[in-house]
């Protein structure tokens, strides 16, 4: 097993930071949300002012003050700092009537492991006052301090090698790793997944319960199990369901809870008028590559002798790169997937606000053929004018061009 490198590594630059950062100079409410121990509290801490006081609803007692009268906890606070709030989601309606009160920006800096404005009874709440980013494990650029530039260049069709490639083993380790801080900081493959293993059992138990009356909990373990068998892969409610003995619409459900607490993130079809025979069904995706590979009982040595296994684990940690890149990044974009009836697929289509399209397919070996751009040739003549660039990204050290906007490129150009 190598080790993956530069990993104890205890505080990291975020991407996110600048955003925060603008979003409270200007806004009265932002919400950090993503994935329990993420980071989130770190970050909110750093950067928050000095004066603001720290509550955490994880706190029993501070927990029983909140929700027996929000409106008194939240009358006292002039700046604050409050996290976990999906435990007390009625601090919202609090926080929203001190806010009309008071509407100078910076006062409320808010993180959640789950999306709570997603609960109806917090929907509408602070709406117009709150600025809500998302914050998911590390990135592979922010482990290595780098300033990432990927998408720009990929945008531009200006990708390059200009550092030493990851490749082979070393790329297979920093997958099966992950991007939580506190697994990667942990010197064995064992000891990472043992982390995995505990977060997921607070994740399917704890987290769960603070969002959703869900009857038959126990179920929870076994369904994510058999989804992260399937990340990577178009979702099939029915056959999800059927899995543990439930109906489609019960699986619908789980998988909207396990998205709701950022263990899985739905990728949405991308689709145009121009093509009429489009799958339109989404793909799920595990957030965190690290947690998959536990979840699918994936090592290092098992992967080395299936490497069938390593390209699912491959897509969804790629597919996690792109979208922590995008969180940090001043284009907007929304990522999508694509695939026609004739089953020509592209990863990941990325669609910038002004209409421009670029295609990402991803391979997890180090040989890459024309007919592996079946897709994104299919990609390119829909969109025409708008296609800009068409990559495959590779487990290799160079970019090889195959026509003037579509390329081989090496998986490591993510994170540069």
């Amino acid at each position: 097993m190598i080790p993956p490198n530069d990993r104890r590594i205890s505080v990291y630059q975020r991407l996110i930071e600048p955003r925060v950062k603008q979003a409270l100079s200007d806004t009265p409410v932002v919400l950090i949300i993503g994935p329990r121990r993420s980071g989130k509290t770190t970050l909110a801490r750093n950067i928050s002012d000095t004066g603001a006081t720290y509550i955490t609803l994880d706190d029993q007692t501070a927990l029983g003050a909140a929700q027996a009268d929000p409106v008194g906890f939240i009358r006292g606070l002039d700046r604050a700092i409050i996290d976990e709030i999906q435990r007390a989601p009625e601090l919202l309606l609090a926080i929203k009537k001190s806010i009309d009160e008071d509407y100078r920006p910076g006062r409320f800096l808010l993180t959640g492991s789950a999306n709570v404005l997603t609960l109806p009874q917090v929907a509408d709440s602070l709406a117009g006052r709150i600025e809500t980013i998302k914050m998911l494990p590390l990135a592979q650029a922010e482990i290595l301090g780098r300033h990432p530039t990927f998408l720009t260049r990929l945008f531009e069709s200006s990708l390059k090698v200009d550092h030493e490639p990851v490749v082979g083993k070393e790329l297979i380790s920093l997958v099966l790793a992950g991007g939580f801080p506190e697994a990667i900081s942990r010197s064995t493959e064992r000891r990472r997944q043992d982390w995995a293993r505990a977060y997921l059992s607070s994740v399917l138990t704890r987290d769960l319960r603070d969002i959703a009356d869900v009857a038959r909990l126990s179920e929870l373990p076994k369904f994510a199990r058999l989804l992260a068998e399937h990340s990577g892969q178009l979702v099939n409610y029915s056959q999800l369901g059927g899995g543990i003995g439930v109906s489609h619409k019960t699986g619908q459900r789980y998988v909207g809870l396990l998205e709701q607490v950022f263990l899985v993130d739905n990728l949405q079809p991308w689709f145009t008028n121009a093509l009429k025979r489009i799958v339109k069904t989404p793909k799920v995706h595990f957030v965190d590559s690290g947690v998959l590979a536990t979840s699918r009982g994936l090592t290092f040595d098992r992967v080395l002798q299936n490497k069938g296994e390593f390209a699912a684990l491959l897509e969804s940690f790629v597919y996690g790169e792109v979208v922590k890149l995008m969180t940090g990044s001043d284009l907007r974009l929304n990522a999508y997937h694509f695939r026609d009836q004739q089953m020509k697929e592209v990863d990941i289509v990325l669609e910038r606000d002004d209409g421009t399209i670029a295609g990402i397919e991803i391979k997890a070996s180090a040989t890459v053929r024309s007919n592996d751009f079946g897709g994104l040739r299919t990609l390119a003549e829909t969109c025409k004018d708008r296609f800009s660039c068409g990559i495959v990204l590779y487990d290799g050290e160079v970019v090889i061009p195959f026509s003037d906007r579509l390329s081989a490129v090496p998986l490591s150009c993510l994170w540069y």
